[in-house]
């Protein structure tokens, strides 16, 4: 899924945007507070990371702005502030998670995987459509009885068609959400060969990925 990243210090951003990555996200970065808070209101992340001293407007008044926007994406702040009155200040602007600095890889990981769980983001723990049941924590797929092996970019796919089930979900939204270069997908039959893959691994369950021409796909239970 797609995440923002606000960090001013690149050397930091450029090990977040790698880290992540290689974690499974779509990364999407911001050097200061205006480029956050124009991200936030204008794309629709599954969590954001945002460092509280930034340029412009700080981590802070990002958040109070977006969430004055009713942007609710969930918010981890990440400071060099630690202080408990510091914490209540980030939790009470909108923070939902708070992360100081200096801080290790996978801490930052296994908060924005919680972050996903909770009930407030419309998340359920598992996704279900027929008998496929998908969970995202621990990006596993199960159909038919038995484990799906998915790649990194297809588990986005399935995952994305999945919690948007049965609604369509056009190209141009899977492209944003899944790929690093949505033009890039959109422009080519990237998507096509994806979902070409994921039908076949699914082929022999109760749950199948229509095509509706001219806009995009969704999944439906067999």
């Amino acid at each position: 899924m797609r995440i923002l990243v606000a960090e001013d210090d690149r050397a930091l951003r450029d090990v977040l945007q790698r880290g992540l990555r290689e974690a499974g996200y779509v990364v999407d970065v911001a050097s200061d507070g205006e480029q956050a808070l124009a991200n936030l209101t204008s794309v629709e992340y599954e969590v954001a990371v945002l460092d509280w001293r930034m340029p412009n407007l700080t981590g802070l008044e990002v958040i109070e702005a977006a969430r004055k926007a009713e942007v609710y994406t969930p918010i981890l702040m990440l400071t060099a502030r630690d202080t408990s009155s510091d914490r209540v200040e980030g939790l009470n602007a909108g923070a939902d998670d708070y992360l100081v600095k200096p801080f290790e890889f996978a801490e930052l990981v296994a908060r924005l995987r919680a972050l996903q769980r909770r009930p407030a983001l419309r998340h359920t723990a598992n996704i279900v459509c027929g008998d496929l049941l998908y969970d995202p924590s621990a990006r596993r797929l199960e159909g038919s009885g038995k484990v799906i092996e998915l790649t990194t970019t297809e588990c986005l796919l399935m995952e994305l068609l999945l919690r948007r089930s049965p609604e369509i979900v056009s190209r141009r939204t899977i492209a944003n959400q899944v790929w690093p270069n949505a033009k890039v997908a959109v422009g080519s039959n990237t998507i096509e060969v994806h979902v070409a893959r994921l039908r076949s691994k699914i082929q022999d369950c109760m749950a199948r990925i229509e095509t509706v021409r001219g806009f995009g796909y969704r999944m439906v239970p067999s």
